[in-house]
C-alpha cells in the first residue's frame, strides 16, 4: 500500500444494474472480479444517478453538476461551451484526463463558432471530447437504417473489425450484434427474439474485450508515464441484447430474477408513468417470452464485463499499477428489464436510477474501510469532487455540486452528509408528451429520495408519485394521491425546493474570494459612498483626496 495515489482508473459500464452483481445480491450472477474489487474498497448500496438516460446523466458525472445546471438534458442535446469538466478540474494538477471508450457527448458547435474556437486546435478538440483527450473514443451505437446512420462519426470498432477481416460496411450491426439465423441470414440483435443466438463475432474480437485491450495499450503508451485519469466507459451490457459464445448459452430461464411489478400499479396510474409502461419498449417487456430470452443474454454480457475486469486487474497488480491507482466501478443508469411493466430505463423506480458503485483506494489511509457497504445518500457528481481531492487538490465547490466520498473511503461518516438525494429525467422530446399535451418546457420530472421516501414531481400540473421504501422496498405502491401522506409529501417537496434554491450558475467566483471582497478593499481603492465628512472616514483612505484643489484650465 501507498501513501499517495498517482492515477485514476474511472470505470463505467453502459446501461449495468445495481443489483445485477454477485456482491450486490444477485443469486446467480457471480461477478468474482468485480467482487473481488470491493472486497478491497467501498461498495456504496446507494447510489443514484442525476438523471436516468445516458447522456445527461453522463455530463453530471463528467461535470459534477445537476443535469438543470448544465443543461445537456438528453441524448444528443450539447453540453454548453462554457461548463467545466472532470479534465478542465485535474489538469489544474497536473493530472492528464484521457477518454477510452464512450461518453455520448455532443459537442456545443455552435457555441463553439461563437467564440472562434476550432476543433482542431487543443483546447476546441478537449471542448469537442467533454474535457477528455482521447485514446479511443466509441460511442457504440452503429445503428444503420434508410436515412444512414445514427451516429455519423468513423467507428474505431468497426475499423477494428474490418482489419481483423469481418466484411461489410457495419460489421458492429451485422457480426458484433447479430447472430445467425438456421438459414445462414443475419439474426440482427435489435430483435429480442435473436437474444438466445450467440453473436457472430469471434469472443475475444467483441466490443468489451476491444475495449479492454485499448485499455492496456494506453497503460503501455508513453501517455500513462504522467500522472493521469483515465475513463475507460464500457459500452455493454446495454442493448442489443446479444453475446458471443460462450455466454450466450451460460444463463437460462430459470436463473431469471422473479419480475417486480403488481397488477395494481396499473390501476389508475400516474399518466406519465401510464403512458411509459404503453410505449413500444414498455409493452415488449411485459411479454415473458421476451424477458426470458433478454435477460439471460443480459446476464452474459455483464459475465463477460466482469472476465474482463478480471484480465484488467491482473495487468494492473503484475505492472505495479494496483499500488498508486484508485479504481472506480460505476454506471450510466441501469435497465428496467420488464419490471413496474417497463423497459429500458429513464423513470425513476430503483432498476432504472440507482447503480453500482465501488471504489478501491489503494492508500494506508483507507484500511480501515476495505470491504464494507456504506449505504449513505450518494449522488453520482460526487466522484468528481472525491477525484479533485484524491489527487491533493482544492475542491471548487462553487462549480461542483457533489461532495467527496474521501471520508467514507477512510472509513469515517461526516456529520453534515445530505439527507436526500436528486434525480431529474426531461422528457421533451418523446412523441408521449404531445400525447399527454405537455409543452417541451414542462416536460420535466424530479426525484426527491431520503432512506425511507422516494418522491416524483412532475411539471405540468400532475400529482406526484409516493413510495415508502421502508414497507414497500419494491416501489409497487404508489401513494402520491393519500390524503394520509400529505404531511409526508410536503415535507419531500420542501427538500425539492430546498434544492431548487441552490446557488448553482455563480461558478465564476469562489467563497473565499466573495468572503475577501467583504473586507473593504474597494474602500483601500478609492470607493468611499456613504461618508459625510472627512471627520468620519480614515485620514489615509482620503489620502488622494485631500490638498488644494487643482485649477480649472483656461480655455
Amino acid at each position: 500500500m501507498t501513501d499517495k495515489i498517482k492515477n485514476i482508473l474511472f470505470i463505467m459500464f453502459d446501461q449495468l444494474r445495481f443489483d445485477y452483481l454477485s456482491c450486490s445480491g444477485h443469486p446467480h450472477l457471480k461477478t468474482p472480479n468485480i467482487d473481488r474489487l470491493a472486497s478491497k474498497g467501498v461498495r456504496f448500496s446507494h447510489t443514484y444517478v442525476q438523471s436516468p438516460v445516458c447522456g445527461a446523466s453522463r455530463m453530471s458525472f463528467y461535470t459534477g453538476r445537476y443535469v438543470s445546471s448544465h443543461g445537456a438534458a438528453w441524448n444528443n442535446f450539447p453540453l454548453k461551451v462554457g461548463e467545466q469538466t472532470i479534465g478542465d478540474h485535474l489538469r489544474k494538477l497536473d493530472v492528464n484526463s484521457w477518454l477510452i471508450g464512450k461518453t455520448h457527448m455532443k459537442v456545443d458547435l455552435e457555441g463553439m463558432d461563437r467564440l472562434g474556437l476550432s476543433t482542431d486546435s487543443v483546447i476546441g478538440a478537449r471542448l469537442s471530447e467533454c474535457g477528455f483527450d482521447v485514446h479511443t473514443r466509441d460511442d457504440g451505437l452503429w445503428g444503420q437504417g434508410p436515412d444512414g446512420f445514427y451516429d455519423q462519426r468513423r467507428s474505431p470498432f468497426n475499423e477494428y473489425l474490418k482489419d481483423k477481416g469481418y466484411q461489410g460496411e457495419n460489421p458492429w450491426a451485422n457480426n458484433a450484434n447479430a447472430g445467425v439465423s438456421d438459414d445462414g441470414d443475419i439474426a440482427s440483435g435489435w430483435l429480442t427474439a435473436n437474444a438466445v443466438l450467440p453473436a457472430n463475432v469471434d469472443e475475444k474480437d467483441s466490443e468489451t474485450p476491444w475495449l479492454t485491450s485499448q485499455m492496456i495499450d494506453f497503460l503501455e503508451s508513453d501517455a500513462a508515464q504522467k500522472p493521469w485519469l483515465c475513463h475507460l466507459s464500457y459500452i455493454k451490457p446495454h442493448w442489443p441484447y446479444i453475446v458471443p459464445a460462450p455466454y450466450h448459452d451460460m444463463y437460462g430461464r430459470d436463473q431469471i430474477q422473479p419480475v417486480i411489478r403488481a397488477d395494481s400499479e396499473l390501476d389508475d396510474p400516474h399518466p406519465i408513468y401510464g403512458a411509459f409502461t404503453q410505449n413500444m419498449v414498455g409493452k415488449a417487456f411485459q411479454r415473458d417470452e421476451v424477458r426470458e430470452r433478454v435477460i439471460p443474454a443480459y446476464m452474459g454480457l455483464i459475465k463477460q464485463c466482469d472476465d474482463q475486469m478480471g484480465r484488467l486487474f491482473d495487468y494492473l497488480e503484475k505492472s505495479g499499477r494496483m499500488d498508486d491507482t484508485m479504481i472506480v466501478i460505476t454506471s450510466d443508469h441501469g435497465d428496467y428489464l420488464g419490471d413496474h411493466w417497463l423497459g429500458e430505463k429513464e423513470l425513476f423506480h430503483d432498476p432504472s436510477v440507482r447503480v453500482p458503485l465501488i471504489i478501491y483506494d489503494p492508500r494506508k489511509s483507507a484500511d480501515a474501510a476495505r470491504g464494507t457497504v456504506c449505504d449513505a445518500l450518494i449522488e453520482t457528481i460526487d466522484l468528481a469532487a472525491t477525484f479533485v481531492e484524491a489527487l491533493g487538490g482544492d475542491i471548487p465547490d462553487h462549480i461542483l455540486e457533489g461532495k467527496s466520498l474521501m471520508p467514507f473511503l477512510r472509513g469515517e461518516t461526516p456529520d453534515d452528509w445530505r439527507g436526500f438525494a436528486i434525480s431529474e429525467y426531461d422528457y421533451s422530446a418523446y412523441p408521449l408528451a404531445d400525447k399527454l399535451g405537455i409543452a417541451p418546457r414542462d416536460a420535466r420530472l424530479f426525484m426527491v429520495v431520503t432512506k425511507r421516501w422516494k418522491l416524483m414531481h412532475a411539471e405540468g400540473g400532475f400529482r406526484p408519485m409516493l413510495f415508502d421504501l421502508a414497507n414497500d422496498p419494491q416501489e409497487l405502491n404508489d401513494l402520491g394521491d393519500s390524503p394520509d401522506h400529505s404531511e409526508i409529501i410536503d415535507q419531500l417537496y420542501e427538500s425539492l425546493f430546498t434544492w431548487a434554491r441552490r446557488n448553482s450558475q455563480r461558478t465564476t467566483m469562489s467563497e473565499a474570494t466573495i468572503r475577501a471582497m467583504r473586507k473593504g478593499g474597494s474602500a483601500r481603492k478609492g470607493i468611499l459612498f456613504g461618508y459625510h465628512t472627512e471627520a468620519e472616514a480614515n485620514p489615509e483612505l482620503l489620502s488622494k483626496y485631500v490638498g488644494k484643489a487643482p485649477r480649472i484650465p483656461k480655455p
